[in-house]
């Protein structure tokens, strides 16, 4: 019993751990390498930030326990949305809130938190006819995300694209970097997967041993698996403060929160969905 609560507290510790110093911080320098704009470094760490659901929600589907994993997304990510709030209060970035594409975007990240509840009021289950749905909404928060920041934002766009075109993309010492880099990445995929196996064993067995339900473990994995945004919430804004543009950082942890938020609900939430549908046709 004490073993097995271990092995969930070093499990935990270990995704968040590798997601701060090694998945997300890899991630941002192969952005950087490739000089991207703040909205899309912003995509890639919601991306990387986003890891430790799927490894959460893919095991615990396999272990049949779907209540946990809508609790998780849920719990994921409100308090994703708390801990950027902070992020920008501590940070005195608030009156960049202002701007129309960050608040369509703040719109939509507190809709990916009200379609859950919803789902759970009214018991709706999560089965296969919801994956469409699902598809679809993924589609359309993306297709608003895109379109607000081409619309609102084309100050910032053309300030990054000059400065891309004053540096070389793709000098030698670039390259090396690149592919390190995504060596980095693969490894790091790689380590992820074999903790999460061991984290979704070890939260089939403290379901069955304490008799926990569902909706407990699903939000304190939620809990855990939020850690990683709030660390590139910080350094986000802590990095463009440095080169005097709190916008650009603003606009990429505003970019990392809804990306993450929208992955979660509709992309993850989705495989855990056939996941559970794969395992029921086999049992």
């Amino acid at each position: 019993m004490i073993i097995t609560i271990i092995k969930f507290i070093i499990c935990s510790v270990l995704i968040v751990v590798i997601s701060k110093y090694i998945l997300v911080g890899t991630l941002r320098k192969l952005a950087e390498s490739l000089n991207l704009k703040a909205k899309t470094v912003g995509d890639i760490a919601g991306y990387a930030t986003s890891v430790p659901e799927l490894l959460t929600i893919t095991t615990s589907s396999i272990r049949g326990l779907a209540g946990a994993s809508i609790y998780n997304i849920l719990s994921s990510n409100i308090i994703n949305l708390i801990q950027y709030l902070g992020a920008i209060i501590i940070n005195k970035n608030g009156q960049k809130l202002r701007k129309k594409a960050i608040k369509i975007d703040l719109i939509l990240v507190i809709m990916t938190i009200i379609i859950p509840i919803i789902l759970l009021r009214f018991n709706i289950e999560l089965n296969l006819a919801i994956v469409p749905a699902f598809i679809i909404l993924y589609t359309f928060f993306r297709f608003l995300n895109n379109n607000v920041h081409k619309l609102y934002l084309q100050k910032e766009d053309k300030e990054i694209e000059l400065e891309i075109e004053k540096e070389k993309r793709w000098e030698k010492g670039n390259k090396r970097k690149i592919i390190k880099y995504c060596i980095i990445l693969v490894i790091t995929g790689v380590l992820l997967f074999i903790i999460g196996e061991i984290l979704g064993n070890t939260l089939e067995k403290l379901c069955n041993i304490f008799n926990i339900s569902e909706i407990i473990i699903g939000t304190l994995l939620g809990f855990i698996t939020s850690l990683p945004e709030l660390i590139t919430f910080f350094e986000s804004q802590k990095h463009h403060k440095k080169e005097n543009d709190t916008m650009l950082g603003v606009v990429e942890a505003t970019n990392n929160l809804l990306t993450s938020n929208i992955l979660n609900l509709f992309a993850i939430q989705t495989i855990g969905i056939l996941i559970i549908a794969i395992r029921s046709a086999f049992t």
